[in-house]
């Protein structure tokens, strides 16, 4: 890992951690995609409807600022019916422990299989805001107000 032992990386650096020999290091499959491919650790059957946490076998260090989004690959949802249960899922900067991926078979007659090594999702990460939660009697006027679900007509 560059920047020491400390645990420093040099800027534009994502420090990984094998935490099974097995573990594939997320790469891109182009240079200028933005998701880094995520695989599976083992093998797994996904019954119809049924969902799994599917661990990778790998651990990340985000920069301070930053946070992390596992999101779906759309061949795979295509192929398979195969989605994430919370996309995205969200990794925040400190989280150091192993990266898991919660997929869900969307089919409800064909299961399907996940084998060692797959690529599963991708992580993307992305700049963070980090404002200080302050409590007010009331907020500013915008044009939308309070507006909800269906509130601009589509």
């Amino acid at each position: 890992m560059s920047g020491g032992e400390a645990g420093g990386a040099a800027a534009g650096e994502l420090p990984i951690r094998r935490l099974h020999p097995d573990a594939i290091v997320p790469r891109r499959a182009y240079g200028g995609d933005a998701g880094l491919d995520l695989h599976a650790l083992a093998a797994i059957t996904l019954g119809p409807g049924e969902r799994a946490q599917v661990p990778t076998g790998i651990a990340v260090a985000i920069p301070e600022g930053q946070a992390g989004l596992v999101l779906p690959r759309s061949g795979l949802a295509t192929r398979s019916g195969i989605a994430l249960v919370n996309a995205p899922g969200l990794i925040d900067a400190g989280y150091r422990g192993e990266l898991k991926v919660l997929l869900l078979n969307t089919d409800r007659e064909t299961p399907c299989e996940i084998a060692a090594g797959d690529r599963i999702a991708q992580l993307v990460l992305i700049r963070v805001e980090l404002p200080l939660p302050v409590e007010v009697e009331e907020l500013p006027d915008s044009e939308r107000g309070s507006g909800g679900f269906g509130s601009s007509g589509a």
